[in-house]
């Protein structure tokens, strides 16, 4: 009797707690859901959403750790100091990259006028903003966290010049230089932005949060053709008791430069401003930040396609030969095969500098 009793009463308690409650199977599902589902919430400014619970098996055989070196600050171009990681006696030609500069620029400073043949840069700003002019009528700026992919080709002429800030601080950022395919090196010079608002962010979990500016991290795809060499770059900030394990493609030559806090690879710590160089000898990188450390690690990861051929530079030409620097300098001097443009013409923004 007192079962059939309890069987009578339990539809009126449910419908009691329906009418009264109406957020309570929200409540459920969500217990229930989360309590079954591991998922990595991924973000950006306009969405956000959950990729697949496949995207957290990012197991990796990982690369040991072949270089480690601080990337010490100097001078460069006009009034603006780089910390050179990569293009230094420690670090030179790691195919596909040329060089690496952490560059911080104060007011009246930058890089004015300057050429470029068979090379990319990207500049990655990590505060302030960089206005950008070149030879062919292309101008612009990129605000802090923008970034923009500039292929040189056969040729190009521009400036790069910082905006002052109203706080008095300097522009920070980052440019890489990547070596072009030798059957693209004579391509015409384009611009690829990037902007903030266009970049993923996925977060596997409450400890690490990555920028997926180009590549691939989690199941997550960064915008694609940014560049004509296969290149990834991710920025990551780890918290204290988490890590990052990263696949990457096997003929990719890879390193990560840690802009803030400090990282453990192994068992070797890796300190601010130091560039920890890989080892092709695994599938990806793995980086954590021990729980006794006091602060979260903020580390850019870099990979690339390693290209099969020389690397011949002078300054700012890259060819695959002597005989192509040679042609470099004298199209550059005559405005020839590629600079016609370069005769007589002056930036607009070079020309603050000397004002």
């Amino acid at each position: 009797m007192k079962s059939v009793f309890l069987l009578f009463l339990l539809p009126l308690i449910i419908a009691f707690v329906i009418v009264n409650y109406p957020d309570f199977l929200n409540l459920l599902k969500s217990h229930f859901t989360s309590s079954t589902t591991n998922s990595t919430t991924i973000t950006n400014p306009i969405t956000t959403y959950t990729s697949p619970d496949m995207s957290l098996s990012q197991i990796v055989k990982p690369r040991s750790l072949a270089k480690l070196f601080l990337a010490i600050e100097q001078a460069e171009g006009q009034g603006a100091k780089v910390r050179r990681s990569v293009g230094t006696a420690k670090l030179r030609n790691f195919s596909p990259f040329l060089l690496l500069d952490h560059f911080s620029v104060g007011p009246k400073a930058g890089f004015p006028d300057h050429p470029h043949r068979g090379q990319e840069t990207i500049t990655y700003l990590l505060h302030g903003q960089v206005d950008h002019e070149d030879f062919t009528g292309s101008a612009g700026t990129i605000d802090e966290g923008d970034l923009q992919f500039m292929t040189a080709g056969k040729g190009i002429m521009h400036a790069e010049m910082p905006r002052p800030q109203k706080d008095g601080t300097n522009v920070v950022g980052l440019q890489l230089w990547v070596d072009l395919p030798e059957r693209l090196k004579s391509v015409e010079p384009r611009y690829r932005d990037l902007r903030k608002g266009e970049i993923p962010i996925v977060e596997p979990n409450d400890k690490l949060s990555i920028k997926v500016i180009s590549g691939e991290s989690y199941g997550v795809k960064s915008v694609q053709d940014l560049a004509y060499t296969p290149v990834w770059m991710l920025d990551v900030t780890i918290k204290p008791g988490g890590f990052i394990s990263q696949s990457l493609p096997t003929d990719f030559n890879a390193f990560a430069y840690v802009l803030e806090g400090e990282a453990m690879i192994g068992t070797t710590k890796i300190p601010q401003y130091h560039n920890a160089v890989f080892a092709r000898d695994g599938d990806g990188v793995e980086i954590s930040v021990p729980e006794e450390f006091s602060s979260d690690v903020r580390v850019v990861i870099v990979g690339g396609q390693v290209l099969d051929q020389p690397i011949i530079q002078y300054g700012p030409f890259v060819a695959v030969s002597k005989d192509k620097i040679y042609e470099a300098v004298m199209d550059f001097q005559a405005a020839s095969n590629g600079f016609e443009r370069a005769r007589g013409w002056e930036s607009k923004i070079g020309k603050m500098i000397r004002s």
